[in-house]
């Protein structure tokens, strides 16, 4: 665990997430005005569309004053996925049909934004922009936007299909235990966790097997892996829900044996001890195999 005090860039980030957050206050002055329900309406209508792209720019203009060049770039991207909560929100507690992607809006911003304030309390210094996951591959951006198309084009077609409250439940159980899962390795594993595989031993670097890694070797990608399925079980996306588990099976496969690798290295007998005792956590996936 890093000290006490979280670095600038940390402290940056929270500040900037809460004042993208502030977008809340939107409908909640219109309701002092007017009637008390969250109206999903004042987010399509002309209006609120103005209101609401007044209230970004305001807030960037005020950020670009106050901070500048890399410290500007962690608030922006902080601001954003605040932005992008709050109006989760907003959507989630409306009277609306689209309550389930309020959800999954809350959900795949709260995870991006604790990304980067996790990595900045334990290990600040593999800090970087980098550590939002923004821009994590294109095979990833690719899979967010084939979620949103799914969504949008089956709402339209077979909405029905979007009713199934007791299965976006499940998604979000799916979404909550898998975030949880996932920040407590990260949190486990300290300065020793890095959202880049290390090819090289560092010194303070040690091999973890306590707390959530006495269950699971991998727990950071089995909480990921959920996660991400949960995500469309969320959304009741049928495809990608296939989709996304298939491509997340074989990306942590892959990943697990090339991290495995490293950890042998590294850790040589203790590590093959670990692995014997301890599963992957994830499905089919062993990891690689040792003579």
């Amino acid at each position: 665990m890093a000290g006490s005090k979280l670095v600038l860039e940390g402290r940056v980030s929270i500040k900037s997430f809460v004042l993208g957050l502030s977008v809340v206050l939107i409908p909640l002055i219109r309701t002092w005005f007017g009637h008390l329900d969250w109206v999903f309406d004042y987010l399509t209508e002309t209006p609120g569309k103005i209101a609401i792209c007044v209230h970004i720019a305001a807030i960037n203009g005020f950020l670009l004053v106050i901070y500048r060049g890399p410290v500007y770039k962690v608030a922006v991207r902080a601001c954003f996925l605040g932005v992008t909560f709050g109006c989760g929100l907003i959507i989630s507690f409306s009277d609306t049909t689209w309550t389930h992607f309020g959800w999954y809006m809350c959900s795949l911003s709260f995870f991006h934004y604790s990304e980067y304030l996790v990595t900045a309390v334990i290990n600040p210094r593999s800090l970087s922009l980098d550590s939002f996951l923004l821009n994590h591959s294109l095979e990833y951006t690719l899979a967010a936007v084939s979620s949103w198309l799914e969504f949008t084009v089956e709402k339209l077609t077979v909405p029905e299909l979007k009713y199934l409250n007791w299965v976006s439940l499940v998604g979000l159980v799916m979404v909550l235990c898998g975030e949880g899962l996932r920040k407590a390795a990260m949190l486990t594993a300290g300065s020793n966790f890095n959202h880049i595989v290390q090819n090289e031993k560092a010194q303070s670097h040690v091999l973890v097997t306590s707390g959530v890694y006495a269950y699971f070797r991998h727990p950071s990608y089995v909480g990921w892996f959920y996660w991400s399925i949960g995500t469309q079980v969320m959304l009741c996306n049928p495809i990608c829900i296939v989709g996304y588990t298939i491509a997340s099976w074989r990306f942590f496969r892959e990943r697990i044996e090339e991290e495995e690798l490293s950890l042998i290295h590294f850790f040589a007998e203790d590590y093959v001890e670990y692995k014997r005792k301890v599963p992957t956590g994830l499905p089919f996936i062993s990891g690689i195999r040792v003579n």
